[in-house]
């Protein structure tokens, strides 16, 4: 039989206080207020219909698929299910007067910037040796040795080797620029001459360039991008006050340097 531990409301508070949490969260609670107040100056409801569907996405995004799922689910986390239509509530909130002050701006923001989500699907190897990188570059660009091979060889991740070296589609910015500019001026399929960063010298294959697409996926992110660099201007000009106990403690009190 288990233990029973209990944990009083003070040991939360004390916990969170100790371990340097109250900052993030005071900044989270100050972004649901001023989402619940700029709502309701600007006047955004909900439909039924909207609740349940975004209560069914938090279902399915927390793999809530049977009732007693559901269940288990709030009793971990000690929430009701009044709390539960709460969460709902406010994640289709933010939703909502995200795209009632964004919604508008991201089309042009999205042409004016397309170069930056132009994306690119590479292979990668990194070596240590310059000329044993140029080396492996002119064998593969004779067709001596494929990719593949070289990857083989030369990468000690197992993952990352089974998969050739595959570093996914990736944007602009997630590249070094050194990197990104040879990437984005490749004609694929080609392999790039190697380009020596901190990191070591990049073989490089560029198997693809993907050009974007506005769809409701990259929407829901560039909004998002100004919803929250929005929320952090809010919150710029409080000064959050946070009524927590605290112990008296003077200068006096402060341990001396060694």
């Amino acid at each position: 039989m288990a233990k029973l531990l209990n944990v009083a409301v003070e040991d939360i508070i004390e916990y969170i206080k100790l371990s340097c949490k109250v900052p993030s969260i005071l900044d989270a609670i100050a972004t649901q207020k001023i989402i619940i107040e700029t709502v309701e100056k600007v006047g955004i409801t909900i439909e039924v219909e909207e609740l349940q569907q975004a209560a069914d996405s938090m279902r399915f995004a927390n793999k809530l698929l049977r009732a007693e799922d559901t269940w288990a689910w709030l009793e971990k986390h000690h929430l009701s299910l009044d709390d539960f239509e709460e969460i709902a509530k406010t994640n289709i909130l933010s939703t909502k007067l995200a795209n009632h002050l964004f919604g508008e701006k991201v089309e042009p923001y999205f042409y004016a910037r397309q170069f930056e989500y132009y994306g690119a699907a590479t292979y990668e190897v990194i070596l240590d040796d310059e000329d044993l990188a140029l080396e492996i570059f002119y064998t593969l660009q004779e067709g001596e040795i494929s990719f593949q091979e070289v990857a083989r060889q030369y990468i000690e991740n197992p993952e990352l080797r089974r998969a050739s070296g595959y570093q996914g589609i990736r944007r602009r910015a997630d590249f070094r620029p050194e990197i990104a500019a040879a990437v984005f001026a490749a004609t694929p399929p080609q392999i790039l001459k190697p380009i020596v960063t901190p990191k070591g010298v990049h073989i490089i294959s560029v198997e693809e360039i993907i050009k974007p697409q506005l769809n409701e996926q990259l929407r829901l992110q560039i909004m998002g991008e100004f919803f929250q660099n929005w929320l952090q201007q809010q919150i710029a000009t409080l000064e959050i006050v946070a009524k927590l106990p605290h112990n008296s403690l003077s200068s006096q009190d402060l341990p001396k340097p060694a």
